[in-house]
């Protein structure tokens, strides 16, 4: 069983306006709330391609009430651990011509239900896979994820990571299955800039050395590389008028994840997929309804680089 842990959800509200103006009413439109936060998009999008998963986090007050609730509405298990803050509520807007995101910090999460969390970890037999997607919420030190990931090199759990922390760099000597940075990521953490191909490819090289088994590097527009420390495979982008991007990169490994965990000699299927499900959902409000795939997955062109 893959289970999903998000640290710090949200509820999404995606809204659009004409323009944005100062000390005036501005006036809304398209307004969509979604139950939110990385891991939850991946099990949301796994669910989609026929895949299960389970979903462990951090919720509270009645915005987690919310999340919690419409994820079993959608048949997810959930289990939660409880706290005393409001989950936070983020705010996606697009006026026409840009979009703006407004991203709250998250509630407080105190050593008590880390701990928690942690022994709740431990005691689940059926975990093959765990993916950790998202930021930390407050009272949370990235100390947090070596905890996670030593419980899940004793429990043999196959350990995915979608994280923009600068700790991602240390949690690589865990091995972790698959990393899915991109190139902000690799700038940030890593101090690698990406320039053209041969960036990419010793950059993977890098990676992969370092401890990561398996990398899916995601460059937007400019399309996606995916490592196995055998080859190298490279897949185009499906151009789109980006409506928001919030849930593109965790929609985007999921729909990899759902082909390549079922077969990991399918990697031209599994990026095709990866880039078609990706654009379809950054041309939507939240992760939209996914009818394009299909159409979009044709046109998706993957090469292998070495």
């Amino acid at each position: 069983m893959l289970y999903t842990l998000t640290m710090n959800p949200a509820i999404d509200m995606n809204i659009c306006t004409n323009q944005i103006q100062p000390d005036v009413v501005n006036r809304t439109f398209n307004t969509v709330y979604t139950a939110n936060g990385k891991g939850l998009n991946v099990s949301f999008v796994l669910a989609h391609f026929g895949m299960k998963s389970k979903i462990l986090g951090f919720f509270g007050g009645f915005s987690g009430n919310y999340i919690v609730e419409e994820s079993k509405k959608k048949g997810f298990e959930v289990l939660p651990v409880w706290v005393e803050d409001t989950t936070r509520i983020n705010v996606f807007l697009n006026d026409g011509t840009q979009e703006f995101k407004f991203v709250n910090e998250g509630s407080l999460v105190k050593r008590e239900q880390q701990e928690e969390m942690l022994k709740m970890i431990k005691r689940l037999d059926d975990m093959d896979y765990l993916s950790i997607s998202g930021s930390l919420p407050l009272g949370v030190k990235s100390e947090f994820y070596d905890e996670i990931l030593e419980i899940c090199r004793k429990k043999n759990t196959k350990v995915i990571l979608d994280i923009s922390s600068p700790r991602l760099k240390h949690l690589l000597k865990y091995r972790p299955y698959l990393i899915k940075p991109n190139d902000e990521e690799l700038a940030d953490i890593f101090g690698i800039h990406i320039k053209d191909e041969e960036d990419v490819k010793n950059a993977l090289d890098l990676l992969h050395q370092e401890g990561a088994q398996n990398i899916l590097l995601t460059l937007g527009e400019k399309g996606s590389y995916f490592y196995d420390g055998g080859g190298i495979y490279y897949a185009s982008a499906q151009p789109i008028e980006l409506l928001s991007s919030a849930c593109a990169g965790d929609s985007a490994m999921a729909a990899f994840l759902s082909v390549w965990l079922i077969d990991s000699e399918k990697i031209e299927e599994a990026l095709k997929n990866s880039a078609a499900t990706g654009a379809n959902v950054a041309e939507n409000n939240a992760i939209g309804d996914l009818k394009k795939v299909d159409a979009y997955r044709k046109n998706i062109i993957v090469r292998k680089v070495r």
